[in-house]
């Protein structure tokens, strides 16, 4: 069986990752599946993360890591909504994702979107920080080998994923 391919969208929060994956979502072919950073951060209790917040979250990106890879090795396309970003409970963060994804079809995304779009859209969504997407930026993985690059201040989430889509799936179509 082929593996599934391994799609990592990584931008900071507020960039549009989510609303890319939603929008991804809506394909029949290639169809995914997802794990996200917020997703797998429910798994642990409040008390554990108010008590050591990037202990918890970081065990936990991990496994979410590896539940990707259980889905491709079922030969499922996963798509991964996260931040690559350098957190000494994860130094050093990108080359863990490659030494985990070895030998598996990873191809990780940029989703882009200028700060100051960000910290408007963390205000509207009211459950962010309004500096949030400014923290995440300054401590994100340097160097990343994108396979595509994708502008949420250009394009509508739809955009982005036939960008995607058309970028990474050209020989399917």
């Amino acid at each position: 069986m082929d593996k599934g391919r391994i799609i990592f969208l990584n931008g900071v929060t507020s960039s549009g990752k989510t609303s890319i994956v939603e929008a991804m979502q809506t394909y029949s072919e290639p169809f995914f599946y997802v794990v996200a950073n917020d997703l797998f951060e429910n798994t642990i209790g409040d008390k554990h993360l108010r008590k050591d917040y990037w202990k918890y979250l970081s065990e936990v990106i991990i496994m979410m890591y590896y539940t990707a890879r259980l889905y491709s090795d079922s030969g499922k396309n996963v798509l991964i909504d996260g931040i690559l970003i350098e957190r000494p409970e994860l130094n050093p963060h990108y080359d863990k994702v490659k030494d985990i994804f070895n030998g598996y079809p990873l191809d990780i995304v940029e989703v882009y979107c200028p700060l100051d779009l960000c910290r408007k859209r963390s205000i509207e969504r009211g459950d962010r920080r309004e500096d949030q997407s400014d923290e995440q930026n300054k401590i994100m993985s340097k160097n990343i080998r994108y396979s595509c690059s994708v502008d949420t201040s250009l394009n509508t989430p739809e955009e982005c994923a036939e960008i995607i889509i058309k970028s990474l799936f050209k020989n399917n179509k």
